[in-house]
């Protein structure tokens, strides 16, 4: 609902003025009201006459009917019901009734209005005639809210004044209404059975709507307790502030809470309605979720405090100003919230469209409830009811549009969940893939650095560590299987001399050259060509016996004698190399075995060197010359 539309919708309420007729002066007095005629009773409207006196005027300050004009201009009320909005004047109401019936019965005047200050009931019995009159009578009833509760005489909210005819008695009842606020006079006359049946009725809608509202405050103040959420408190509080104004505005207050205290049922229905007007701007501000230091902020906060100075002023201004100031602010409070729940909507904040809807429900009650309490519409009952079901609407709303906001806020921390969890689980993936590359690459370089550790640099062969490692393995082996298992070392012949020659660079390409022909001789997969140290070579041979490795050795060196090298200085030379070997006996031990190899090697260089000499077990080393020689 717009700013315009909602100013023209209240223009057209309050411009309905007239439910009481256009007041013309009658000389005859209104219809007297048969009570038996059920018909009658219900357009007891038609029979009502009633007369505004200002201040100043006689009827003004006169305390009686005896003390009124006998020609006082009583105007009809034509079927409307008597509303009247704030005025000063005094108003003087009267009905005149015949019992048409030929017995005796007790009916009931109600006035559907419990928020008036003075009233007073007279009852006088008219004798028809050419000798009538009246007879006059004291009051029987004077009350309002500037009296005690119990001065209505019947514990009701209510005005009830029961009447009593005899048959085809005639009565006029006058009533004297002067109030500081507006004057609602919906006068109705009923039987005891339909008082009752309208009680009743009108108790299960009170009782259905106020317990609703208590329960769903209670709820709201448990989930602020469990959740820790501000706006389910201050929806707590708004829900109590409406209930206790409209338990207020019905006389259930005054009847209830406070019947001693008439300056509590004047006092409580504006201070509850700046209350109602604050804990509005409360949980709008909380609900909204309003962007702080912004526009809409500084307008909530604006209202807020408003409100809270208005609830001060309460107990300073007179009730009649106190009423309007707060229904202004009220009605402020609640389109401000309106356009800033507009504003939130069309930022996209979802649950603003059902708090709008909630407000402008409210908005229409609260419109007509306040029309019929400043008297600008009649029927103030069915408004009463009218405002209990739009609450009821925009407390349903407002909670639903909680739910929604719940869900939005779930969908939210699901959404920013799922987001991280998908983060996480990239980040992990990522993570474990760079820990499967560092891995690798340590896996690699390890395999490098074990590369590193049992070969030789120089020659690409094994080194002395491998050998090491590897020697006791096989012979162990070997004493399990019964194989054979022989050990060969390979010595390059007046190395010395070569380095001193043609330097170290040469002698180097001569190991390279040397490593690479034994290379070549050794074919077998578990055969174990190894750079011993220096210029001496080792060859670990499984599953070989001594013969076999001196055909192998002889092989190694027939082919380093026939190939040839170039020297630094272009000339062509060709190597020579002496071998020894040794073939394990059983339970020899791996030192015992290299140490007969070493021994028959130092005898190939003692005999002429380019010879393989095997070293046999309990006998002395047995030489064999090369098969060709240069």
């Amino acid at each position: 609902m717009t700013l315009r539309s909602f100013a023209l919708l209240l223009l057209g309420l309050l411009a309905v003025a007239g439910t009481a007729p256009a007041h013309s002066s009658v000389s005859e007095p209104c219809p007297a009201l048969d009570v038996a005629s059920a018909g009658a009773r219900h357009a007891i409207t038609h029979h009502l006459c009633f007369y505004a006196a200002r201040p100043g005027e006689p009827a003004h300050q006169a305390a009686a009917p005896a003390e009124l004009q006998t020609d006082l201009p009583w105007q009809p009320a034509n079927g409307h019901d008597l509303v009247f909005s704030h005025t000063d004047s005094v108003y003087w109401v009267q009905l005149r009734l015949r019992n048409g019936s030929d017995r005796q019965n007790l009916w009931y005047l109600k006035l559907n209005y419990p928020l008036l200050d003075e009233i007073t009931f007279w009852q006088e019995t008219e004798h028809p005639g050419e000798n009538g009159g009246t007879t006059e009578a004291e009051p029987t009833l004077v009350t309002g809210d500037l009296y005690p509760f119990a001065t209505r005489g019947i514990d009701y909210r209510y005005f009830l004044l029961p009447v009593t005819l005899e048959a085809l008695e005639n009565r006029i009842i006058t009533i004297r209404v002067q109030s500081s606020g507006a004057l609602n006079v919906p006068l109705a006359l009923m039987t005891p059975g339909e008082v009752i049946a309208e009680s009743n009725h009108l108790t299960l809608i009170h009782g259905l709507f106020y317990g609703a509202l208590l329960i769903l405050a209670v709820f709201n103040l448990l989930l602020f307790f469990s959740s820790g959420t501000r706006y389910y408190f201050y929806n707590a509080l708004y829900i109590s502030s409406m209930a206790m104004f409209l338990f207020a505005m019905g006389g259930f207050a005054n009847q209830y809470f406070w019947p001693e205290s008439t300056d509590l049922a004047n006092l409580s229905i504006p201070l509850t309605l700046a209350f109602c007007a604050l804990t509005m701007a409360l949980f709008g501000w909380s609900f909204l979720e309003v962007v702080s230091r912004s526009v809409p902020e500084a307008i909530l906060r604006g209202l807020a405090w408003s409100a809270a100075g208005f609830m001060v002023l309460t107990f300073l201004l007179p009730y009649s100003k106190a009423i309007l100031l707060n229904t202004v602010l009220a009605l402020t409070v609640i389109i401000s919230l309106s356009v800033i729940a507009a504003v939130r909507w069309r930022q996209g904040y979802q649950p603003a469209g059902w708090y709008i809807s909630a407000w402008i429900i409210t908005v229409v009650g609260a419109l007509a409830y306040a029309a019929a309490a400043f008297g600008y519409l009649g029927d103030y009952l069915a408004r009463e009811v009218m405002m209990q079901a739009a609450i009821g609407g925009q407390v349903v709303l407002l909670n639903y549009a909680m739910v929604q906001r719940w869900r939005l806020l779930n969908q939210k921390l699901l959404d920013v969940e799922h987001q991280a969890r998908t983060e996480l689980e990239l980040k992990v993936h990522q993570r474990t893939a760079q820990l499967r590359n560092t891995m690798r690459e340590l896996e690699q370089a390890n395999q490098k650095l074990a590369s590193l550790t049992v070969n030789d640099a120089l020659t690409g062969l094994h080194n002395r560590r491998h050998m090491d490692n590897l020697l006791p393995e096989l012979c162990r082996e070997a004493r399990r299987t019964g194989r054979p298992l022989s050990l060969a070392l390979v010595d390059a012949d007046h190395f010395k001399r070569i380095n001193d020659t043609w330097g170290h660079d040469f002698g180097d390409q001569c190991l390279r050259h040397i490593a690479a022909c034994i290379n070549k001789q050794v074919k077998r997969p578990r055969d174990e060509a190894i750079r011993f140290g220096g210029e001496e070579f080792a060859l670990l041979l499984p599953g070989t016996d001594s013969a076999g490795a001196a055909q192998l050795c002889q092989n190694i060196l027939d082919a380093i004698r026939t190939s040839e090298i170039t020297t630094p200085n272009d000339d062509i030379i060709h190597l020579t190399v002496s071998a020894g070997i040794a073939q394990m006996n059983p339970e020899e031990l791996p030192d015992d075995l290299f140490r007969r190899a070493d021994k028959a090697l130092y005898r190939s260089k003692a005999v002429g060197r380019d010879i393989v000499t095997l070293s046999e077990p309990g006998a002395q080393e047995q030489a064999t010359s090369t098969l060709s020689r240069n």
